[in-house]
């Protein structure tokens, strides 16, 4: 009995060894790739600058931005293959073609309830919309889709039609930006007859609009747009 138990403890003995040595001197394997790295580098694709030419702007108008750009990103790890992770979409500039906008003349005020205005103060232009506009319910300002919160001025139409938009600057007043969107007789003769560019700014009473500092003979004048 006690040689069985000799003879089976030696045989797992043997069987123990066998096995170790079986997994020591297993396949090994092989990974080339473990000391090995990869940089990836990110980098920006510049946008570039598509030109619009419009004739309803001034040649003299500055160039205006009517879309911004937006850089594009790519990455490479080799610095010769790219892959794009989001495109580069070009910014988009007006450029002006039409007549040039660059005036000097004379500025007035004038409220809805100067003499020979409308009761309601309606303007004499529809807006683009095809509404009328009242300086008495709707304002002395107009929003231009375009140009945004701008002054309503009165001007001659055959010169400046309706929905000019014009930078304005008397020297008294801090520079602001107007629309056409009226007219008067005053403003036509002066342009037709004597070719003098007359705009007048509309306040929201005809008192305010004699005291507010708007009068000026020596205004200036930017065209943003003609027209509409």
């Amino acid at each position: 009995m006690k040689m069985k138990f000799a003879i089976c403890t030696t045989i797992f003995a043997i069987i123990a060894i066998l096995v170790n040595t079986a997994l020591t001197m297993g396949t090994t394997i092989k990974n080339d790739a473990i000391n090995k790295t990869a940089i990836i580098v990110n980098e920006t694709e510049p946008y570039g600058t598509d030109y619009v030419y419009v004739s309803n702007r001034p040649s003299t108008a500055e160039k205006r931005v009517i879309k911004e750009g937006i850089n594009g990103l790519q990455y490479t790890f080799d610095g010769i293959n790219y892959v794009n992770l989001s495109a580069a979409t070009n910014e988009v500039v007006e450029i002006g073609t039409g007549d040039q906008g660059e005036y000097t003349g004379r500025l007035t005020g004038y409220g809805p309830d100067c003499p020979g205005c409308s009761p309601v103060g309606n303007v004499a232009c529809p807006t683009r919309e095809g509404r009328s506009h009242s300086l008495t319910y709707d304002g002395v300002y107009y929003t231009d889709r375009d140009y945004g919160k701008l002054r309503i001025v009165a001007a001659d139409h055959m010169k400046f039609p309706c929905g000019t938009v014009v930078i304005i600057n008397n020297g008294i007043l801090p520079e602001f930006p107007a629309i056409v969107l009226d007219t008067g007789i005053a403003m036509r003769n002066a342009w037709r007859y004597d070719g003098v560019v007359w705009m007048d700014v509309a306040y929201s009473s005809q008192r305010e609009a004699l005291t507010a500092g708007a009068t000026s003979l020596n205004t200036s004048f930017s065209v943003q747009r003609w027209g509409w």
